[in-house]
């Protein structure tokens, strides 16, 4: 209970809101410029190094909820539970350390990506039938123009665009905080401290 408590300090409680807003208005630009990538777990990655898993869960699963309840992407919501393990394992590397070192957090992309193409591929394939109105349609399309049934063809397509995706979103996680001060990341117990 205590470190539950940890991770939803005051700072947290106002930064969880902002890393909200940011998933959703990132995702929706990618939404509306067709990018094979989704862009929409910024956010919830920053929130989960630096708070924790719990706290990362919470903004990836809020983030999926409220950008389909807003009506700019419905099927968001299907993937809450995928965005809260995306929040949970960065508040896992974030609590290692990754995020300090750029080429552990593109490795920690890596990983998160691959588990996130592997649970999001059947709910895109049995609840939505493959098409979700994004920039990665074109890459099922292709993947089923070769002779993958619509499973095949997801997972393909999630396996090429979510460790892209997601290493690029852990590679700007590291950026903004290496341009944070330390005086603000002590404000938070999960990230373990890079070095001076």
């Amino acid at each position: 209970m205590d470190t539950f408590k940890r991770q939803f300090n005051t700072v947290t409680l106002v930064m969880i809101p902002i890393a909200i807003a940011i998933n959703i208005a990132v995702g929706q630009l990618a939404l509306l410029l067709k990018v094979p990538l989704y862009l929409d777990s910024i956010g919830t990655i920053l929130v989960g190094v630096l708070a924790g898993p719990w706290a990362g869960a919470l903004t990836g699963f809020l983030s999926s909820v409220i950008w389909s309840l807003a009506g700019w992407y419905t099927p968001a919501i299907a993937f809450a539970g995928v965005a809260a393990i995306i929040g949970a394992l960065a508040g896992v590397f974030g609590r290692a350390g990754w995020p300090n070192s750029w080429w552990k957090a593109i490795l920690a992309g890596l990983i998160t990506g691959l588990t996130a193409a592997i649970l999001s591929a059947p709910i895109a394939t049995y609840v939505f039938g493959g098409v979700m109105g994004s920039g990665t349609d074109a890459i099922v399309a292709m993947a089923r123009s070769i002779g993958l049934d619509s499973l095949g063809a997801n997972i393909a397509q999630g396996t090429f665009s979510d460790p892209m995706d997601k290493m690029a979103s852990y590679l700007l996680v590291y950026l903004v905080l290496r341009s944070l001060p330390m005086r603000f990341l002590a404000r938070f117990s999960n990230l373990t401290p890079r070095s001076k």
